[in-house]
């Protein structure tokens, strides 16, 4: 699939800044007032700045609204409701730790778990899809959810969480990316599938469907090359996950925090890259891409 950029920095961002209002549900860290503001000012800077990215790559922004009117069957859908909802209650929350200095333990809570199952939905959107079968793994919400916690972790000064978060958001990456490796030969999709033609032989193009660029070549194949895409996995765990671990284990300052998260974002966004560009979409079959 190609990566597009506001894809990346929809789920790049939007992960980060709900995992952040998940510690705030929970009172991680205890701020009340300004501080407190600030922290909120940070979370809602990411997670709405994701959504916003997110309706921007739309094919018809404008029409955005209507994503809510399919909850019953599009996890895109469930994504809107849950993502308004942890917004509306992480508001109110928020409002009594900065302008009363109370903390409304119950409706903390109730963000909490709704940040958490903004993240779910986001993830299941790619990870119900048949046609990715790189993405069509509980490994993908499991991986998600996890650096979804590991950063916010970082972002709320949670040291002792994000030391055990990170890496096993680092161990999921790697069996995410092990598997998925195999993922399109062990689907079985194949042209010879996708014809119903396998029973006289082996089937191959005789011409490519298109003549120029389209659509589907835009934004369904994307081909990474191997080399290429292991440097990105070093980088990704390195950054990701291996530095940050490595910054928190010294003594603590707000500049070994400050470069914690940058190393984090950097690493995730390499991630998120791949996991979009290595996504192998069965239509690139009919292209000879696959």
């Amino acid at each position: 699939m190609h990566p597009a950029p506001s894809v990346i920095i929809f789920t790049t961002l939007s992960g980060l800044g709900f995992g952040l209002l998940f510690w705030l549900g929970l009172g991680l860290p205890p701020v009340t007032g300004w501080v407190a503001f600030v922290f909120f000012a940070i979370a809602y800077a990411l997670a709405v700045g994701g959504l916003l990215a997110s309706t921007f790559h739309l094919g018809h922004p404008e029409r955005a609204l209507k994503a809510f009117t399919q909850w019953r069957t599009s996890w895109l859908s469930r994504e809107a409701w849950t993502s308004v909802a942890a917004l509306i209650a992480m508001a109110l929350y928020g409002a009594g730790l900065v302008f009363f200095g109370t903390q409304w333990a119950v409706l903390g809570w109730l963000g909490a778990a709704l940040s958490l199952l903004t993240v779910y939905s986001t993830s299941m959107i790619y990870g119900q899809l048949k046609t990715v079968p790189r993405w069509k793994t509980p490994l993908t919400p499991a991986l998600l959810l996890a650096i979804s916690l590991a950063g916010g972790a970082l972002l709320a000064g949670q040291i002792a969480a994000a030391l055990i978060l990170l890496p096993i958001a680092a161990v999921l990456q790697v069996l995410w990316w092990v598997r998925g490796d195999n993922a399109l030969q062990d689907s079985g999709t194949t042209m010879e599938s996708a014809t119903g033609l396998g029973h006289i032989g082996r089937v191959r193009a005789f011409e490519p469907p298109h003549t120029g660029t389209n659509y589907l070549l835009r934004e369904f194949v994307h081909v990474v090359g191997r080399k290429h895409a292991i440097k990105l996995r070093v980088i990704a765990l390195g950054l990701g996950y291996a530095l940050p671990v490595l910054l928190l284990l010294l003594p603590f300052g707000h500049l070994i925090a400050v470069l914690a998260i940058l190393a984090h974002l950097a690493g995730i966004a390499a991630s998120r890259w791949l996991f979009f560009a290595e996504a192998e979409h069965v239509v690139g079959l009919y292209y000879g891409k696959r």
